[in-house]
Formats: C-alpha cells, structure tokens, sequence
C-alpha cells in the first residue's frame, strides 16, 4: 500500500471557521491534521502577520474600522490593480486591534458567524499554538508556510528573506517545518541562508511567476513550462518538490472529464522531487464540473470521486479547507 499523503489543514479548518483564525487552527489540529498552513505578509514594522494576502479587507472588519478609513488606497501588487487596505501601512499594534471574518460568506455562512470575534495571528503565534498542540493531541504537528508577495515585499523595503530566517530561528525548534512560495527566487535565498525547512515551490495552473516576470519580462517562463519534463529537470537542486493546483493532475479527457491524472506526479516523483496539490474541497463552488451536484454553490458535491483521481495520482500532500473529511478520505 502506497504512503497516505499528508493531510494540510490550509489556513486551518476555514471550510468551518474564518481562516487563518485561531478557532480555525484549533479545529485542523483536533480534527487530526498532518500539518496547517498559514499564509505569511508583513507589516509596517516588519512584523510577520498570518493572512491569506496583504489586502485585507475580505477577511478583517478593517473597512468598518473609522479609524483607518484614510488608510484606503490602491496598489498594484504582482501586476494586478488592487483597492483596499494593505498590512504595510499598518503597524502591528494596529493590525492587532482587527478582527477575522470569513472570506466566502456565501458558500459558508456557517463559518461568518463566526465573524468579528477573533483577533488575526502573527507567525511567532501560530508557532506556539503548534507547539502546544502536538503536546495536547500527542503527535508532531508540522507548519507548511506561505510566502506571500516577496518580490513586491522586498521592492517597497520590506525583505521578507531575513524576517523568515529569523523567526524560525526563535520559533521553529523542533517542528516539522515546509517553506513554500509562488516565487522561485525567495525559497532559493533562504535555502543558500541556510534555513532548516523543506522547500516547495507552488505552481498555478496558469499565468507566469511574479519574480521571474519582473526580471525577465515576456521572456518569464510561465507555470505551465515549469512541470514539462525539461522544466522539472530545471528545479532539481533547487527545491525540495512542487506544490500544484489540483488542475494541474486533473485531465481532461476529449468530452472534458477528469478521467484520470496527468503524468505531472509521476514526472516529478522520477526525479525526486515530492509533490503536493491544492486545495481539496468538498463545495460545488470548487469542484470541477463533472463532480459538481445539485443545491447550488456551496453544497457538497461528488467530491470523494474528484479526490480519488488525486489520490491515485501518488501526491505526497494534500491541502484541504476541512480537515475531518481530508483525514477521513485519504487515510481512510
């Protein structure tokens, strides 16, 4: 019998709790999650702050706040056009003061009412509540952290490579520890740093990387040269493995069913390279068509049969919004 993958709780149990929420790691770690996954920005002062992006308007009560109504502006943040309020013209006291809320209220209102009362996290936070949490449930529970924006962090002053290196200096002993980025450059400087991680690059299933595109223009590869064969043998060295959207194993066949995997697994695993996938969810919302049902966007589809292609593709991780069901799937 192959190894089960690994089960990510991604952003914690947000299929259940907003994510990145305290109450939503809580849950992953109690629903028997392998790993949790926090999404890493940073703040005026530098301080590492646990959101899924650096605007953050969708998941905080920040544009009910009158305080920071003059804090409202648009960026352009990896080439898209952004309005809203962005954690680099917050201090952290100030971002601390903030509440979650969930990011998908339509497809899960269940999770928004539990809007407005938990505070947001700092990476050095969720450490601890690791920590704690494999003393309490009495198995090592890893962290598989996501670097957010670092070429564009790194370009307004706010180097993320140093700021990373040294909280997992302070934080990390003695958990299992994956860095993974959207960004090649980054995870290659912390890796020759010296960094004690596993280092997965994330692939879309379209579209160019930013920090490749900021140097290199039209000329960038784009995700989908990066998991050809040749593309592979170029990260061979580099990275540990490969993180890719579930679309990425999920083939079409010509009526445009998702009969089976792509080779991309199997490619990947020829040369060493560990593969992960994301994100595995049950909702109609997510689900390619073919498994989609009845009850509209957020009721669940056939979601077990879309799973099983990616489970018998061989993947070595697998990033889920509800960890119950993850852990009761691929490891059932």
């Amino acid at each position: 019998m192959p190894r089960p993958p690994l089960v990510i709780g991604h952003r914690g149990a947000p299929g259940y709790r907003p994510e990145h929420s305290r109450s939503s790691y809580d849950l992953a770690f109690a629903m028997g999650a392998d790993a949790v996954e926090p999404d890493v920005v940073a703040s005026r002062d530098g301080v590492l702050v646990v959101r899924h992006e650096n605007e953050i308007s969708g998941t905080t009560d920040v544009a009910d706040r009158p305080e920071f109504a003059g804090r409202r502006t648009t960026k352009t943040i990896d080439g898209a056009s952004l309005t809203g309020w962005f954690t680099e013209d917050f201090t952290w006291e100030e971002l601390a003061t903030l509440r979650c809320r969930e990011r998908l209220p339509r497809i899960r209102p269940a999770s928004a009412s539990f809007d407005d009362r938990q505070p947001i996290l700092r990476l050095s936070d969720l450490f601890d509540l690791v920590r704690a949490a494999s003393i309490e449930h009495g198995r090592g529970i890893g962290i598989v952290l996501e670097i957010k924006h670092a070429t564009y962090f790194e370009g307004i002053g706010l180097d993320l490579v140093p700021l990373v290196e040294a909280e997992v200096a302070r934080s990390a002993a003695g958990i299992p520890l994956v860095i993974e980025a959207f960004e090649s450059t980054v995870l290659e400087r912390l890796r020759q740093r010296g960094v004690p991680a596993t280092f997965i690059y994330l692939i879309e299933a379209g579209g160019r990387p930013a920090d490749l595109v900021a140097t290199r223009g039209a000329d960038a590869p784009t995700y989908r040269d990066t998991v050809t064969p040749q593309g592979l043998d170029g990260l061979v060295g580099r990275v540990d493995g490969i993180s890719v959207d579930r679309r990425v194993i999920l083939a079409p066949n010509k009526l445009g069913r998702a009969t089976g995997p792509t080779r991309v697994v199997a490619d990947a695993h020829r040369r060493g390279l560990r593969v992960y996938t994301w994100t595995c969810r049950p909702e109609n919302a997510f689900l390619v068509g073919e498994f989609r049902g009845s009850g509209g966007p957020s009721a669940f589809g056939d979601y077990e049969a879309e799973w099983g292609v990616i489970r018998d593709a061989g993947v070595d991780g697998v990033f889920v919004d509800h960890p119950d069901l993850g852990v009761a799937f691929f490891r059932g």
